[in-house]
């Protein structure tokens, strides 16, 4: 029989060794890729962004309208890439270096 301690033990060290995408940052606040699938995260991030702007920026002519177009693409992909570093990377915090 499994007493409650063990399986407390169990279930903590269940969540907390998940495969992480992305770790935290040395310094600062934020994440950076640790495997390969938070590179290719990344790396789908600054395609969709580049071919978004060139694509916005064949239909307007003019400055205003391509950034006005292309802010909302902007901040829902950064959304998605914050959410996705939220939960595929670790908790994020302040780091001061350690």
């Amino acid at each position: 029989m499994i007493n409650s301690y063990k399986l407390a033990h169990f279930m903590k060290n269940k969540n907390t060794h998940k495969k992480l995408w992305f770790k935290s940052k040395m310094y600062g606040w934020g994440w950076q890729p640790c495997s390969w699938e938070g590179w290719a995260v990344l790396a789908l991030y600054i395609t969709t962004l580049t071919v978004n702007f060139i694509n916005t920026n064949k239909i307007y002519t003019t400055t205003p309208n391509t950034i006005a177009d292309f802010t909302p693409v902007f901040v829902i992909n950064t959304f998605f890439l914050l959410t996705i570093c939220y939960i595929k990377g670790e908790k994020p915090r302040w780091r001061w270096g350690k």
